[in-house]
């Protein structure tokens, strides 16, 4: 399948301000874009990628002050299959962990495992090892906590989250991320496209999302506590320990949000839609955190 995706964002602020963004699509996925726009802005500014330690691409640019406009569009190939899903797939003890994977059982920012030690091993300790003991921490997640776009706080950390009892995608994330570290099971953080496909249209849509992959049996397995069910057509932007790792935008001054759009649909083949598909799907500064 073809999924057009893309977003339109719009910044203002009093002084000119360096700012990062990962926002393009992993490089895991460019050979699949059919096609694309440049990364444009307006006023018109240079922009250099680079490749930080998890791999994924950032931007670097400064927005001038006053209103500063970027404009991406794309058409990516899909292979239109569902998350895989295998809860036969084992746990891989440290000591035989690939050293770059050892990063992701650690605490981070936003991920607490101190914190949350004693009540993953008295909830899941029992269980057997493997994509089964995931699941369930992932379905204890997804009833844990309500999800409402009002919620959302970007200091909320995965154990104020366990004893709030709600959030958006990225708290469903992380304290998912959270648990499983504290049981020894390699969990990170990632975010990207994901709009209704397979799925029945919501109301209020929001095609950036985020959820987790967990190492099991030598691979990265697709986790999503907030929807917890397996998706067609996730695109990776992003990966890290946490959403601190993989901001939308990390400005380095202050900046207000003044327009956030983000579309992502299935396109027919040859037929060109426009790519807001009717709808305005905007968000706050504080999502984009």
């Amino acid at each position: 399948m073809l999924i057009r995706l893309g977003y339109e964002i719009a910044i203002e602020s009093d002084a000119a301000t360096p700012v990062i963004s990962l926002l393009d699509i992993h490089r895991e996925r460019q050979a699949d874009i059919k096609r694309q726009t440049r990364v444009l802005t307006s006023p018109s500014v240079p922009t250099r990628v680079y490749h930080d330690r998890h791999g994924n691409s950032c931007r670097r640019f400064t927005a001038p002050a006053g209103g500063f406009r970027i404009l991406y569009d794309a058409v990516i190939e899909d292979s239109g299959e569902t998350d895989e899903v295998n809860t036969l797939a084992g746990e891989t003890p440290v000591a035989q962990l690939p050293d770059e994977v050892l990063v992701y059982l650690l605490g981070s920012r936003y991920c607490e495992t101190d914190h949350l030690s004693n009540l993953a091993w008295q909830r899941f300790g029992q269980l057997p090892p493997g994509g089964a003991r995931v699941q369930a921490i992932v379905d204890y997640v997804h009833n844990r906590l309500s999800f409402g776009y009002g919620y959302a706080r970007s200091t909320r950390t995965a154990a104020q989250a366990h004893e709030e009892r709600v959030g958006v995608c990225r708290d469903y994330a992380h304290l998912a991320i959270t648990l499983c570290r504290c049981m020894n099971i390699p969990a990170r953080y990632v975010n990207g496209y994901l709009g209704d496909i397979g799925v029945p249209l919501d109301p209020a849509p929001m095609d950036f999302s985020a959820w987790m992959e967990v190492f099991l049996d030598g691979k990265w397995y697709t986790f999503d506590p907030r929807h917890n069910r397996p998706r067609i057509g996730r695109v990776v932007i992003a990966r890290g320990r946490d959403a601190t790792d993989v901001p939308l935008l990390h400005s380095f001054g202050q900046h207000r949000l003044s327009l956030f759009k983000v579309w992502t649909y299935e396109q027919e083949r040859n037929l060109f839609n426009p790519p807001y598909h009717g709808v305005d799907r905007t968000v706050s500064a504080q999502m984009l955190a």
